[in-house]
């Protein structure tokens, strides 16, 4: 395979931000569409020899997360508070991004996801509102992602909103934890399915299938079977022989010309020098936290507000991850710890219910994400020793019996939930930290409340002995879903890019991630983030082809 080289001095045709979701489909796509392309990620490129079953590695030391030490994060909830450093938000930093480490839910969001406004009208305290494209019109690219990616699902499933074609494999064995929610489910009238998971279960194009390790959340997968876009688009991308993966290159600003128009991006290398790559035309896939951040950071005369910000919206408008776990210990053994996290899911719920008095949604899935450590510091009920025998004779016990369900519910759109830039606190290259500010609208809260009746009638349902909450309904004050902070519409008011994911403001400048989101759906933002990414790319290589880049 001929690697690409390209001199920062040589002006390539397209920059991507990011490697991940949607930055691994551009560079796939906007390559074998013929044109120059360098990928800018700011973590390592590690290979599948490099990823272990290593849980101190994976889950606390994060080989595949962002470094808050050195990227360190602040919080508040209001604006009128002083905010205090601590993790935020949590996305992936290495080539692949959060693909690589992300536990494999890959569901579509449904056509209803699309036209909230026009079927509820407005939530007061909130700014919901339709997408300026519709579920049918990223129908297509679901598809292609699903057929590229290679994922695991029912077809015609309960809920599974218009497919042109299948899933393109099977779904995945059932797991123990999956067998009880299925009958529980049922016998409350529900109907459950298998969960969409970007995980192989057969040989798909020259990859093999999962292995059943149970390594799949915070670790990368060294079979391959995972479907990451560095295991399945990035590869295409480089035999192009047009596609510079570039890693350890921390983007610090998107530079502008006399014109007002992109030039390149100037980047920090792996020893710490200032880089300025030349490009026609940027494309930002850094996710929804970190892309409105660079922006911010690119300021100028132009846009002394950061750039393509003269609305004052880059940023604003931010959802994330909500939602809430409850476990379960039963009688017999489930082993549940065997095998990819996620087995079964329902979608009964989803929709908003003008009889529940608030606005909100989501889906419940059957599961078991703990491993061994994880679960003796943070998985136990709270009434057992938490030393000595006793406490040796419980772990033993709940690790092997135990389950877990977990909802994936509604955040509102609140213009004052947002991602700013620090200060006060730099990071390791002096750069201003990321500030989240978040309070949870109250019917984020009320929705998780009423899902947490739900999961408790569904385990009670299944026979568990005992049922515990790994928490109540609480504010978000730190997620991984990362949305709504660049959002989409057709008035460049209230909007950063247009249906294309081209700025209002600068003609060759893109975001195409999950800063576009007008709405978080029900979370599980991936498969969309992907199918975005695909449907971007090819009006973006129109609109190159025609000269209007």
């Amino acid at each position: 395979m001929r690697q690409a080289r390209f001199r920062p001095s040589e002006t390539v045709d397209f920059i991507i931000v990011g490697s991940g979701a949607a930055g691994g489909v551009m560079a796939k796509e906007l390559s074998t569409a013929g044109f120059k392309v360098v990928a800018l990620e700011q973590g390592p490129y590690l290979r599948e020899k490099d990823f272990v079953h290593d849980e101190i590695k994976g889950m606390f030391q994060g080989q595949l997360l962002n470094d808050w030490k050195r990227q360190p994060n602040t919080f508040r909830k209001t604006e009128s508070e002083k905010a205090t450093q601590q993790p935020a938000v949590l996305y992936g930093r290495e080539v692949g991004g959060g693909t690589v480490h992300f536990t494999g839910n890959f569901w579509r969001f449904k056509e209803l996801d699309f036209r909230e406004r026009t079927r509820w009208g407005a939530v007061a305290g909130a700014d919901l509102q339709d997408w300026p494209i519709s579920y049918a019109d990223l129908e297509p690219y679901y598809t292609k992602v699903e057929q590229e990616f290679g994922v695991s699902g029912l077809s015609g499933a309960p809920f599974d909103p218009p497919r042109s074609q299948p899933y393109p494999l099977p779904p995945l064995p059932v797991k123990s934890s999956g067998v009880l929610f299925e009958r529980a489910t049922k016998k409350l009238g529900l109907h459950p399915y298998p969960a969409p998971m970007a995980i192989l279960s057969k040989p798909y194009r020259g990859r093999g299938a999962c292995a059943q390790c149970s390594f799949c959340k915070n670790f990368g997968c060294e079979h391959r079977a995972k479907s990451s876009s560095l295991a399945t688009v990035i590869p295409v991308a480089e035999r192009t022989g047009r596609c510079e993966i570039r890693p350890d290159s921390y983007v610090r600003k998107i530079d502008i010309d006399a014109r007002g128009r992109v030039a390149g991006a100037t980047y920090f290398d792996a020893r710490g020098k200032e880089v300025f790559q030349k490009a026609r035309a940027v494309v930002v896939c850094a996710n929804g936290a970190e892309t409105p951040r660079l922006l911010l950071m690119s300021k100028s005369s132009r846009f002394p507000d950061g750039l393509a910000n003269s609305n004052g919206v880059v940023g604003k408008y931010f959802t994330g991850d909500t939602g809430v776990m409850m476990h379960a210990l039963f009688d017999q053994p489930l082993n549940d710890y065997r095998g990819v996290h996620v087995s079964r899911l329902i979608h009964d719920f989803y929709d908003s219910d003008p009889k529940r008095g608030f606005y909100g949604g989501g889906g419940i899935d059957a599961r078991f994400d703990q491993f061994p450590i994880g679960f003796a510091l943070h998985g136990l009920p709270d009434d057992v020793p938490g030393w000595g025998e006793g406490y040796k004779r419980a772990l033993a016990h709940y690790y092997t019996r135990s389950m877990s369900l977990l909802t994936h519910t509604t955040c509102l759109a609140v213009e004052s939930n947002s991602i700013s830039l620090d200060p006060d606190l730099k990071d390791a290259w002096g750069l201003p930290a990321l500030r989240l500010t978040f309070k949870n609208h109250p019917d984020d809260l009320a929705a998780m409340r009423f899902f947490v009746s739900r999961m408790r009638e569904i385990l009670e349902a299944s026979g568990a002995k005992k049922i515990w909450s790994g928490g109540e309904p609480e504010e978000l004050t730190f997620t991984g879903h990362l949305m709504g902070s660049c959002r989409m519409g057709n008035d460049p008011r209230t909007s950063v890019v247009d249906k294309n994911h081209r700025t209002h403001d600068v003609p060759n400048l893109f975001l195409v991630d999950g800063s576009s989101f007008v709405t978080s759906a029900r979370q599980q933002p991936t498969c969309t983030i992907a199918a975005l990414a695909y449907r971007a790319a090819d009006s973006i290589a129109r609109s190159a082809r025609k000269g209007e880049i």
